[in-house]
This record gives structure tokens, C-alpha cells and sequence, in this order.
């Protein structure tokens, strides 16, 4: 009998392995599905999402983020979104992309030639630090190293969380339960304090922040945010706002360090665009193309968010199967977007193969985002964030990873277990 392990990925391969693309077991009361192919995840996550809410895992991730965009529901979710879209429209990424080669600049010119380093501890720090000055115009540069420690305490009492005792563990003084309460304590100290710090200035810097303290909601009720609307939603960009593209940009110097070839390839491009030693910019992207493609390639093998899940509001059909109301459906973009149906040479890291559209691909056998009416609200934002930091990193430094390639650790994201051990050396 299938148990779930903590080798999780191992557990959704044997699954599929033996069922196909619908793959249902039991664990305790809870039915969960797993469907692998691309029009029923068109169908869940589009087609029928309204027949849908959040799975399991964000349910429980309330109790760190809140009633923040990633876990509220209905009307009150579409109401968040109206009010934080206005921060990601094409008008403010130019700002935003300012700081985020500077903040790449900062850290390009503090490594060291021959120096062993953390990658992974060292895009953490840097994608902290992006998203701090970007959307609340802070600089926490001193505070990354607690910063990600709470991050790492808070991540790891969120195990995936179907298990029968869950809601009891969760109300039990554990170590990791305590170490959960102490981890979101300290980033609630963080987020207050910016919220406390502008509401006295009264300033508006034009940044999220400022944005959603002066932001009403003409369309629905025409109120703004408390304080704990704005720390829920500001906790919830501060996390998902570094954490996913830290752990893409971790895993593209794993996958550059073993592509010699796409290294070479992307080393010349880079070169190319910025020969004369600048930063590059918003209007840099354009001339960028390759860059942009090994991140999507990186995306394919090591999706940041490795799986979506929902829970079905009423009875459900698919594929022929019908399941209960309140059943769980998992939708894994590790091992859809590594399918051998959809990706000609799975295993090959090959930027080159989205320079052109593959018309004959599913559009659902490739969603790192996230699809419909939840698909993640800063895509564009991660897209840029990769490729400028990506670009003003390898114009300078590549990375070694020595031994063997670090193992996947499916928590929220898709973090690489106990880090990644590189070794800068300078072009």
C-alpha cells in the first residue's frame, strides 16, 4: 500500500506511476485526487475553478500569512486583488526594476573570488531584499540573516498537512510548534513596524505599501484596510514575493553549473547587452531573450510552487470518476512539467526549446503560476526580478555546486534541503 512519506515527490511519481493521470487514495477521512493531465488541470484550475476553494495546505497556511491574497476566498479575495493590482501594473515595474539591479549590483560586488557560500542563503538575502525596497521602500538588509531564519521556522511546521492529527499537533506545544509562534512573531514585528513607521509619516512613496493604506474599494464597499488586512496582505507579497524566485534563482545556478553549454550561451548574451558594465534595466528585457528562457527552463525542472491543490466544493466528475464534495485535488507541476508526452527530451535542460511555441503543447502542461482567476498576481514581477538579477549576477561570477546535486525539499516551495554548497569564481 501507497504511504505518505516525507520523499513526497517520490510518493506523487509511485502514484502516478501505477494509476495514470487520475490518482485517488484515502489518507485517514480525507480523499485526495491527483490528476496529471493538462485538460484537467485546464478544467479545475479554469473551466470549473468557481466549483473550487484553496486545498488543504494554504488552508492551514492561514495561521502564518492570514487573509492575505494567497488564502482568502470569494468575494473578499476578489475585493484584495482589486486593491493590490494597481501595484503591478506595467507603469510601477520600471521603478521597480531600478532596485532590483541595484540590490543585485550590491551583492554581485560583495562576493569574493574562490569564497564557499550558501547560494541559496545568498538569493534569499538578495530576493529579501528586492522585495522589501520594492514594494514597502525598506531596507532590511540587516535583519536578512533573523528574517530568514523566522521564514525557515515558519516554513517547516507547515508540512503538507494531511494527516489525521494535524489539528491536533497544531494545538500542541511542540518544539516546532513553538519555533512556528516565535518565527511568525518575528515577521509580524517587521510588518507592524513598517505599517506603524508610514502611517505616522503620512508619506506616500508610491510604493505597495502607500498604495494600500490610501487605497479604497470604489467597486465594492468603498472602505480600505485595517491594520490587520494590511499585515496580512503585506506578510503574504513579503514572503511569496522572495521566497519562490530565491529558490528559481538557486536551482538556475544548480542547472547552469551542469549545462557548461547553456552557461556559454547565456554568458554571451548577457555580454552582449551589457559590454559597457552597466546595470541592466526594464528596457533591457527585450535583448534578453535567453536569459528569460533558461529561467523558464529552470521553472520546468525546479517549479517553485511544485503543486496546487483544491478542494472541491460540490461532488465532482472527471475522466470518467465522480468524488465526494469537500475532496482534495492535487495538481503537480513537478512532475507535469518533467511529462516525456509533452516535453521531447524531459530530462534535457534546453533553453532553447521556448524560443519558439510549441503549438502541438498542451497550454497546461507548463503553469508555475498558477492559472485562472488565482494565477500569482506578481508574475510579471518574478519574470523581471529573475532575469535582471540572473543578468547582473553571471555578467561577473558563475557559480560551482561541488558533489551531488542538492535533494528537493517539498515544504510550501521547493526548497533545496540543507541549502546548496557553491563556490564563486569570477569570469
Amino acid at each position: 500500500m501507497l504511504r505518505l512519506s516525507r520523499d513526497r515527490l517520490g510518493f506523487f511519481r509511485e502514484m502516478v506511476r501505477r494509476n495514470g493521470d487520475i490518482s485517488s487514495l484515502r489518507i485517514g477521512s480525507q480523499r485526495v485526487v491527483m490528476l496529471t493531465h493538462p485538460d484537467h488541470i485546464r478544467d479545475v484550475l479554469v473551466t470549473h475553478g468557481r466549483q473550487f476553494t484553496k486545498g488543504r495546505a494554504l488552508e492551514r497556511a492561514k495561521q502564518f500569512v492570514g487573509e492575505g491574497i494567497l488564502t482568502s476566498e470569494g468575494e473578499f479575495h476578489l475585493r484584495q486583488r482589486r486593491l493590490l493590482q494597481p501595484a503591478f501594473h506595467r507603469a510601477r515595474l520600471e521603478g521597480y526594476a531600478r532596485q532590483m539591479s541595484e540590490w543585485a549590483g550590491r551583492l554581485r560586488d560583495s562576493w569574493q573570488d574562490g569564497a564557499n557560500v550558501d547560494v541559496n542563503a545568498e538569493m534569499m538575502r538578495l530576493t529579501l531584499n528586492i522585495v522589501a525596497a520594492t514594494l514597502f521602500s525598506a531596507d532590511v538588509d540587516r535583519e536578512t540573516e533573523e528574517i530568514a531564519d523566522a521564514l525557515t521556522a515558519a516554513f517547516d511546521a507547515f508540512d503538507f498537512g494531511y494527516g489525521l492529527l494535524t489539528p491536533i499537533t497544531d494545538r500542541l506545544p511542540t518544539p516546532k510548534r513553538q519555533r512556528f509562534l516565535k518565527g511568525r512573531a518575528r515577521l509580524d514585528a517587521t510588518i507592524y513596524r513598517m505599517i506603524r513607521e508610514r502611517r505616522a509619516s503620512g508619506e506616500d512613496r508610491g510604493d505597495l505599501l502607500s498604495m494600500l493604506l490610501l487605497a479604497t474599494d470604489d467597486e465594492g464597499d468603498g472602505t480600505g484596510m485595517t491594520d490587520t488586512q494590511l499585515r496580512d496582505e503585506a506578510l503574504t507579497l513579503f514572503v511569496a514575493g522572495h521566497e519562490t524566485t530565491a529558490n528559481l534563482l538557486t536551482w538556475t545556478w544548480l542547472l547552469l553549473a551542469r549545462n557548461p553549454r547553456v552557461e556559454a550561451t547565456l554568458h554571451a548574451e548577457v555580454d552582449a547587452v551589457l559590454a559597457d558594465g552597466r546595470l541592466p534595466t526594464m528596457h533591457d528585457l527585450p535583448a534578453l531573450p535567453y536569459t528569460r528562457n533558461v529561467l523558464a527552463e529552470a521553472m520546468r525542472f525546479y517549479p517553485p510552487a511544485y503543486i496546487v491543490g483544491r478542494r472541491s466544493i460540490d461532488t465532482y466528475s472527471v475522466g470518467g470518476y465522480t468524488f465526494a464534495p469537500r475532496t482534495v485535488f492535487l495538481l503537480p507541476q513537478y512532475l507535469v512539467h518533467r511529462d516525456p508526452r509533452w516535453w521531447p527530451d524531459a530530462e534535457a535542460f534546453t533553453p532553447e526549446r521556448w524560443a519558439v511555441p510549441d503549438e502541438s503543447r498542451p497550454k497546461f502542461a507548463y503553469f508555475p503560476f498558477g492559472a485562472g482567476t488565482r494565477v500569482c498576481i506578481g508574475d510579471q514581477f518574478a519574470w523581471m526580478e529573475g532575469t535582471l538579477a540572473l543578468a547582473t549576477l553571471t555578467r561577473r561570477w558563475r557559480v560551482r555546486v561541488p558533489g551531488p546535486d542538492p535533494i528537493p525539499d517539498p515544504i510550501i516551495t521547493l526548497r533545496p534541503k540543507d541549502g546548496m554548497a557553491g563556490r564563486l569564481e569570477r569570469r
